[in-house]
């Protein structure tokens, strides 16, 4: 849909004396047409600023910016950019008169979206945010997306600081919030795991009094949360929560369940390996009832769930189960990857694991924890990746596992070739940065998969 040059100006609290209306908004001065407003936004390599005599060239119809020396009417000063991309995101969001569902959490927030997301779409148009654009660039970006046809919206929030949840969801301003656990992701920045629950809380900032929250009552951090301002749902495994599974059977390709409400009882079967995404689902089942879902229909939902990205992945080649699960790593979503090995073992179970970034103080603690799980889970080998996971190997080996720590991939990938047998479950996990996935497509191409 498109907006004026005027409206927009109005959403960032200034004045513009140009009219002409806007169909794209666009933070890359390579993707510029004369239907485009240019947002200059200044980050840690590049200063928008410099570039707006560029954009003004090759045609922009308006430009929002921080500084410019010269004279044209297209140009609409502010002195926050990202704070403008921001109110812009907020006045268009407001022209959809449609449910917006917002999640956050620590761990699985892309997978708890896409469940959610399964749920929605069974009844409505769904627009859901793609890839990992969670930020207070994506966010946006994602808002600017949605036109006519659609009849809801699931956003994803991620954060790496307080305040920035606060934003987003003022940006959003949510009919339905999310938090779907508090662990320890980004405890280097927040403090503790009680500045992560207060940062998480931020998603009640955008929402009317009386929406309601729903939030892993079987969360440590979470079943604290209490208030009388907003509607409190809880999911879980605990029977105390208003919505919880039972009679869990695991299987290779997922969990069947019953799931419980009230006086209901349904049928689930979520495609997806792990008691976290047992959790995951009954997430998405909550936001159905709230859309006014029965049990079934939202249970019915995640049985369609489709995984994104290198997100467990399971993949069996030469008698062999890989576990691809590459996309992010921290503590939490390390241990419940390696809970779900003990589903999927035939013979042994090897994990491969590479370093969990951004963890300050916490790193050595926290990767001495994930080598503890790996012994408990039962693992054959545990093969580690970088500096830090040098401490998974030392604690897994102190648990009896037979532990190597590598800081060359191609070793490791030498090594683990030279052990595997028919039979083998492998998890592949690390840091987005760690890019643990090349193990595993360099055994694929020799094996010419």
């Amino acid at each position: 849909m498109k907006l004026s040059i005027k409206e927009i100006a109005g959403f960032c609290g200034i004045e513009a004396n140009l009219n002409g209306d806007i169909y794209k908004i666009s933070t890359d001065s390579r993707d510029i047409d004369e239907n485009t407003l240019f947002v200059a936004l200044i980050g840690e390599r590049f200063d928008g600023n410099d570039f707006v005599s560029d954009v003004l060239s090759k045609g922009a119809k308006a430009v929002v910016c921080s500084r410019y020396d010269g004279d044209d009417e297209r140009v609409l000063l502010v002195k926050d950019t990202g704070e403008a991309l921001l109110k812009i995101a907020n006045g268009y969001r407001k022209k959809f008169n449609i449910p917006f569902i917002a999640l956050t959490g620590s761990v699985g927030k892309t997978t708890s979206k896409g469940m959610v997301y399964s749920v929605v779409s069974q009844k409505y148009n769904t627009l859901r945010t793609a890839g990992n654009l969670n930020n207070e660039i994506g966010v946006p970006k994602t808002l600017f997306c949605l036109d006519e046809s659609h009849q809801a919206a699931v956003i994803e929030m991620g954060m790496n600081h307080f305040d920035e949840i606060s934003r987003l969801s003022q940006t959003v301003l949510p009919d339905i919030g999310v938090i779907t656990n508090v662990g320890t992701a980004h405890i280097e920045n927040l403090g503790s795991r009680e500045g992560i629950l207060k940062a998480k809380c931020e998603i009640l900032h955008g929402m009317k009094k009386g929406s309601p929250l729903i939030i892993n009552g079987d969360n440590d951090m979470l079943k604290t949360v209490a208030t009388e301002d907003y509607k409190i749902i809880k999911f879980g495994l605990e029977k105390d929560n208003d919505i919880y599974a039972e009679n869990i059977i695991p299987q290779q390709d997922g969990s069947h369940f019953d799931v419980i409400y009230g006086n209901e009882k349904a049928k689930c079967f979520v495609p997806a390996v792990g008691m976290h995404n047992i959790y995951n689902a009954l997430c998405a089942i909550c936001v159905g009832i709230q859309l006014g879902y029965t049990l079934d229909e939202a249970s019915k939902g995640v049985a369609a769930f489709e995984p994104e990205g290198m997100r467990q992945k399971v993949t069996e080649i030469n008698g062999m189960t890989f576990i691809e699960d590459c996309y992010n790593a921290n503590p939490d979503s390390m241990c419940a990857a390696l809970e779900t090995l003990k589903t999927l073992k035939k013979e042994r179970i090897i994990a491969v694991l590479g370093d969990m970034l951004e963890l300050g103080d916490y790193s050595e603690k926290a990767h001495s924890l994930v080598g503890e799980k790996s012994a408990e889970v039962g693992c054959d080998y545990v093969l580690t990746f970088g500096e830090e996971s040098k401490y998974i190997a030392e604690n897994a080996e102190k648990g009896g596992v037979k532990a190597i720590s590598f800081t060359d991939k191609e070793a490791l990938t030498n090594y683990l070739k030279s052990i595997l047998c028919e039979g083998d479950t492998v998890l592949f996990k690390g840091s987005r940065g760690m890019k643990m996935e090349e193990i595993f497509i360099t055994l694929y191409k020799e094996w010419e998969v």
